[in-house]
């Protein structure tokens, strides 16, 4: 046994001291081994479906106390690297990396399909209701000003009453009218807006000065200093938004993340299908990483053994098994005894 480990009592005797002398052949024994032996398709995909995580997962949730746990450690995480993120680092990604790609993209004829493709789609009616309200709302609570602002304007020789009855008159028509508009989703003035929002985005697509005239536009507003200022200032807002809502234990975006982390443990117990799916995915992309990482993985082993001193490798080794070396150590002592005298009695025995 002893010579596995070194040569014995310090003599090169052949075919000892395996270990120290083979230990570049014995890693790269051991990576092909579990290479060949556990790296295998067939053998991670029974694994995984057997280990049945997604059903583990779902179970492990629906624990009590489990989902909110998994939710304030997500939190605490989400919230610790968002502080960590130093606030000149996020603004040399938008200075170096975001604005000059913006500047220099071409994008008149994204935004002139984008503008097309919403005027189609009628998407841009909410937002010119809401224009008009806000509009009605202004002119309801203001209606002194926009009085005074007509008559400043009317002629000095017309007198003041019938400036006064003029500007209630226009005050109370342009209500009226901004509620036609708003009633009618077939008013003219929609219609024209609506004509001219598809002759620009027209424009935009085709027309080689329209073009020309919104890259400007829009290399003249990116470049100005203040926009990488109000986008640091809404980085700032938005982080400190969400790290209030996610420090805030009892506030509802934890809350509302317990209850969905929930509802969907429910529904992962519930939908076997389900569940089958989401298994075969995590399968797909375990076997994806092996057939991937799995060389360099594997490699481990060989790259860690060959950095080992053969002494000390043969050591280590000894070290792992050496309990049960001493008991080979004394069966083979025992057995060697025994053999020993039953030919030392036969050879008494038989007559020489």
């Amino acid at each position: 046994v002893t010579a596995i480990f070194r040569h014995p009592l310090g003599l090169p005797i052949p075919h000892t001291a395996l270990i120290p002398r083979k230990k570049e052949m014995i890693g790269r024994s051991l990576e092909e081994f579990v290479s060949e032996n556990f790296m295998r398709e067939d053998i991670i995909r029974e694994r995984v479906l057997d280990a049945e995580p997604t059903r583990r997962a779902a179970e492990w949730a629906l624990a009590p106390g489990h989902a909110k746990r998994l939710v304030d450690e997500v939190a605490t995480v989400t919230v610790h690297a968002l502080n960590r993120i130093p606030d000149q680092d996020v603004r040399a990604v938008i200075e170096q990396a975001v604005l000059p790609r913006l500047i220099q993209e071409p994008v008149s004829s994204l935004a002139g399909g984008l503008l097309d493709q919403v005027v189609r789609d009628e998407a841009h009616v909410g937002l010119v209701d809401l224009a008009l309200d806000e509009i009605r709302v202004w002119l309801v609570d203001n209606e002194d000003l926009f009085e005074s602002l007509i008559t400043q304007r009317a002629p000095a020789w017309v007198p003041d009453a019938i400036n006064d009855i003029v500007a209630r008159k226009i005050h109370v028509e342009a209500l009226k009218w901004l509620a036609d508009i708003r009633n009618d989703p077939r008013h003219d003035v929609r219609q024209a807006l609506d004509k001219l929002l598809i002759d620009l985005a027209d424009d935009l697509q085709h027309d080689p000065v329209t073009q020309a005239k919104a890259e400007r536009l829009k290399e003249r507003v990116l470049s100005h200093p203040q926009v990488a200022d109000t986008a640091m200032s809404l980085w700032g807002s938005l982080r400190s938004v969400v790290v209030a809502a996610l420090e805030d234990e009892g506030g509802p975006v934890r809350v509302r993340a317990v209850h969905e982390v929930t509802a969907l443990a429910e529904r992962l117990l519930a939908d076997e299908a389900l569940r089958d799916r989401i298994d075969a995915r995590i399968c797909d992309a375990t076997i994806y990483a092996i057939d991937r990482y799995g060389t360099e993985l594997t490699r481990i082993i060989s790259d860690t053994v060959d950095r080992w001193d053969g002494k000390e490798t043969a050591e280590r080794v000894e070290l792992q098994v050496g309990r049960d070396l001493q008991f080979i150590r004394i069966n083979g002592t025992l057995v060697g005894g025994l053999i020993g005298m039953v030919i030392h009695a036969i050879s008494i025995l038989l007559p020489s």
